[in-house]
């Protein structure tokens, strides 16, 4: 690929300016021209934040340069909005465009949800960036563990009552069976951190067959979820959102967890249904859970999952951490690198599978 390729900054991003533009063209050994112009973009509301200040609006003069730039992208760093509606203006206004690097490790579900038409999927290539998030969500889910395991919601109950009580055993993670849901970048952290903590490790993947990541014991086909979740003393969903995994774990699979089992959920929301998991807690049918997501965002008020000390909830926050949208532009970089030499891109979305 010899001729200039355009890059168009389509998100706001923590990072300066001089920075992002430099190491972009520089990753483009000098066939690249990238467009960074934050009066453009809305302001980021917190720390790696891709949508951006609501009611933000360019003024007549900036729509204008705004629609010139995407005119003349033939790569967009980041989906306007980080949501299928802006991917769809986003095409609509990028004739030249061949390549979409996501800001989101659930860019899949985007392009999905925009119903882009085969003449835009054949030639748009689109990547996401699963595997940015594998460090801090892993840390997370290993966090839910221990906390219940060592009883901190106990302990805060004591802390809170000036109350000194009788001693008891704590659960030990060492020698406990982690059932891994998705073996993604993720998936594949929380296994390495768990066989550290000398957990037996099992993972469910869509195809067993294959290399065996580090920390993974035995590696099994989704057909056989039934028979491994009877077994499990913690399951830690690192799924997607596609049609096969919305409400995997319903009810009733659910109810074939031990009764001290801990489920954890560092992936996508839908894959658990909330309710059923309220009425398995109030049941006593788990020893509790961890949820960074849940199939309704914002949980709201009313939710039976508030207000239990056996119930971990993050607002969808664990995966985000300071240094962020650096690493998003360092993997920009390489993949740009990769496109220009005409090779596979990392973390290439199949839209038919939607991840």
């Amino acid at each position: 690929m010899t001729t200039r390729i355009t890059v168009a900054v389509c998100v706001p991003l923590g990072v300066d300016r001089g920075r992002v533009v430099n190491r972009i063209e520089a990753a483009g050994g000098g066939a690249v021209e990238c467009h960074f112009d934050r009066t453009l973009l809305p302001p980021q509301r917190f720390v790696a934040d891709h949508k951006g200040a609501e009611g933000f609006a360019r003024d007549p003069q900036g729509e204008q340069r705004w629609r010139a730039v995407l005119a003349e992208a033939d790569v967009a760093l980041g989906i306007p909005g980080d949501d299928a509606d802006g991917l769809r203006r986003l095409v609509a206004l990028a004739p030249r465009l061949r390549w979409v690097q996501g800001t989101a490790a659930g860019t899949g579900e985007q392009v999905v949800r925009a119903r882009l038409g085969e003449d835009v999927l054949s030639r748009v290539a689109f990547t996401s960036t699963a595997g940015i998030h594998a460090v801090p969500l892993a840390e997370f889910a290993l966090f839910g563990l221990l906390s219940l395991a060592k009883d901190a919601d106990v302990l805060a109950e004591l802390g809170r009552a000036r109350e000194w009580r009788p001693r008891w055993p704590m659960q030990l993670l060492r020698g406990s069976s982690v059932l891994i849901l998705g073996l993604g970048g993720v998936g594949r952290e929380v296994a390495r951190l768990s066989a550290a903590f000398g957990c037996r490790v099992t993972a469910v993947r869509r195809r067993p067959d294959g290399p065996v990541p580090d920390g993974v014991a035995t590696i099994a086909p989704l057909a056989e979820l039934d028979e491994l979740l009877p077994a499990a003393d913690a399951v830690v969903v690192t799924l997607p959102s596609t049609s096969q995994t919305a409400g995997l774990l319903d009810g009733r699979r659910l109810a074939l967890l031990p009764p001290h089992a801990v489920v954890v959920n560092v992936g996508r929301g839908s894959v658990i249904d909330s309710v059923a998991l309220a009425a398995r807690l109030d049941a006593g049918g788990l020893r509790g859970a961890v949820l960074d997501v849940t199939d309704q965002e914002p949980l709201p008020a009313a939710s039976p999952l508030w207000g239990r000390p056996n119930v971990i909830i993050s607002p969808h926050t664990a995966a985000l951490s300071v240094d962020e949208d650096a690493r998003i532009v360092e993997l920009f970089a390489d993949n740009l690198g990769r496109f220009i030499a005409g090779t596979r891109l990392v973390n290439l979305v199949d839209p038919a599978a939607g991840y």
